[in-house]
């Protein structure tokens, strides 16, 4: 019984060590990236620095780049409230999202799409 609460306790403290130190978006060959490679966007519509302008049916497709309570933002990384009331990453103001069909690390399918979302650099 020991053995079994020790197991479920580490394997527990493991878990929260994961959630409790999120990383931040990374670079990754010149763009954008999260913790685990998925590609990170701009959209055009966001005209006021801070704001994010992808709300309702919009956001199925362009999921915020979101951060967790423990994430620090420095420098020219901030943390905005998403239209979902999530907390979402920005960079120089741009809010940062990601792309439904980006199945896999790597992909960008979303660069380019209808004129209005970029994949997100540096």
């Amino acid at each position: 019984m020991r053995k079994t609460l020790l197991c479920i306790s580490t394997l527990t403290l493991l878990a929260l060590q994961q959630t409790a130190f999120a990383e931040a978006p990374k670079i990754v060959d010149g763009r954008f990236v999260t913790a685990d490679g998925m590609t990170l966007y701009t959209f055009d519509k966001d005209t006021k620095p801070g704001v994010s302008a992808c709300t309702g049916g919009c956001m199925n497709n362009w999921p915020a780049a979101t951060a967790s309570a423990s994430d620090k933002p420095s420098g020219d990384w901030t943390v905005i409230p998403s239209a979902d009331g999530k907390q979402q990453w920005a960079y120089k103001g741009h809010p940062l999202y990601r792309y439904a069909a980006d199945k896999q690390a790597g992909d960008m399918k979303g660069e380019g799409f209808k004129d209005m979302w970029h994949t997100a650099k540096p």
